[in-house]
């Protein structure tokens, strides 16, 4: 009957411990674990290609038209 009147107390000290524990198990390295090998040579990476667009921007008025035309064709698309 008493420990029924503590439950929320072992509960929290079992969640406590299983916490630490978890934390600890996940820090520790294994023993036979070898390190990492040592990268000696770096490799150059290859050029980037790079692409320069080059076009106007459009008008206010361009812009309206041209959402109004896609609107249009997404409504036609969906049908």
């Amino acid at each position: 009957m008493n420990a029924l009147k503590h439950m929320e107390a072992v509960f929290v000290i079992a969640l406590s411990v299983a916490s630490v524990s978890g934390y600890l198990a996940a820090t520790t390295q294994d023993a036979n674990a070898s390190p990492a090998p040592v990268v000696r040579d770096a490799q150059v990476a290859p050029q980037m290609a790079v692409v320069n667009v080059v076009a106007k921007r459009l008008s206010a008025a361009e812009k309206a038209q041209s959402l109004r035309e896609e609107a249009a064709a997404t409504v036609v698309a969906s049908r």
